[in-house]
């Protein structure tokens, strides 16, 4: 049996953990901004340990962790999901719009993680789930700052899949595609405060898509779920996990399109070196 210590746990992608953990028999500490709303979600249920977390609260996710020891003893999984979306152009989001995803996406994911580390490494096993996106592999019109945070979770995870292997603790970072949850609502998916003209064909083509595309992706979150589920059972976990068939054809254009451009200026890229 092991125990999960889920981030934003009441609806989407992590609501959908904590239903898959729980499943298989697993003990879950699910967090969220307000912990009734995961309570609602499971009423007495003795495996689950709702807890209230703003990620971006480094003294709440340390209380967090104090209360899912006491309660279980130990964590096993850290699925850092929480987070929050910005759609515009990078020139029409504010300072302020800017900071706020970052705050939520990047530096609430590392107050959590440092948060439970210690308590990995003390256990010399555990696997820490970051959940990206494919947009933070590759992005594209609109998605500039919100790919910019999730490109950051990205290289952190890489970071920490190299410096916490040797401990024997695994790190893998889930890229979705487009998963029928409510990201695309205004409550998880914020607007860039001010549309300027020049980029409607670009960035507010991508605004007014997103609007007619919400509720019909073709991703299921509870597939994607039992999918994070398989990719933590398994005896050698990989660092990276596409989800949906969007999300794989996306990153193979993503490769075809750097292998070529690297192939056309190779020579002039190794020309810099010293004879």
């Amino acid at each position: 049996m092991s125990v999960w210590f889920v981030t934003g746990a009441s609806r989407g992608f992590g609501l959908e953990v904590v239903r898959a953990a729980l499943e298989r028999g697993d003990q879950v500490v699910a967090t969220a901004r307000r912990a009734a709303a995961v309570e609602k979600e499971f009423p007495g249920h003795p495996d689950v340990l709702a807890v209230a977390l703003d990620v971006t609260d480094e003294a709440q996710a340390a209380a967090a962790v104090g209360a899912a020891l006491d309660r279980f003893g130990r964590i096993d999984v850290l699925v850092n999901n929480a987070g929050r979306g910005l759609l515009g152009a990078v020139e029409e989001a504010s300072d302020s719009a800017v900071r706020a995803v970052f705050d939520a996406n990047v530096f609430g994911l590392l107050a959590v993680t440092r948060a439970v580390l210690p308590v990995l490494r003390r256990q010399r096993s555990g696997h820490v789930v970051n959940l990206s996106s494919v947009g933070g592999f590759t992005t594209g019109a609109g998605w500039g700052v919100y790919g910019a945070t999730k490109f950051a979770v990205e290289a952190l995870s890489e970071a920490l899949h190299a410096e916490l292997a040797p401990l024997g603790v695994r790190v893998t970072v889930v890229e979705p595609g487009l998963f029928r949850t409510d990201f695309l609502d205004s409550s998880s998916l914020h607007q860039a405060d001010g549309e300027i003209a020049d980029y409607a064909t670009t960035a507010g083509a991508t605004r007014a898509g997103a609007a007619s595309r919400n509720h019909e992706q073709p991703g299921d979150p509870r597939k994607a779920a039992q999918a994070i589920v398989t990719v933590v059972a398994s005896d050698e976990p990989p660092l990276r996990i596409q989800l949906g068939a969007d999300s794989v054809a996306r990153v193979e254009a993503k490769l075809d399109f750097v292998r070529d451009e690297l192939s056309r200026w190779r020579a002039l890229s190794v020309s810099t070196d010293h004879a």
